[in-house]
């Protein structure tokens, strides 16, 4: 059985868009060094944004 590991020993990330930390997510594991935003939301914002 695989080891639990605690929340705070994940890897974290700022959000590009609203500049919140966010930790690593199983789902994120191939492109983790690909992922800018914290959520669907802040990546539609950036692209609202004008930017």
């Amino acid at each position: 059985m695989a080891k639990m590991r605690k929340k705070t020993d994940l890897p974290q990330k700022t959000c590009a868009t609203c500049g919140r930390p966010f930790v690593w997510r199983k789902k994120w594991a191939r492109d983790w060094n690909a992922v800018r935003y914290c959520s669907d939301k802040c990546r539609m914002q950036r692209n609202r944004s004008g930017a």
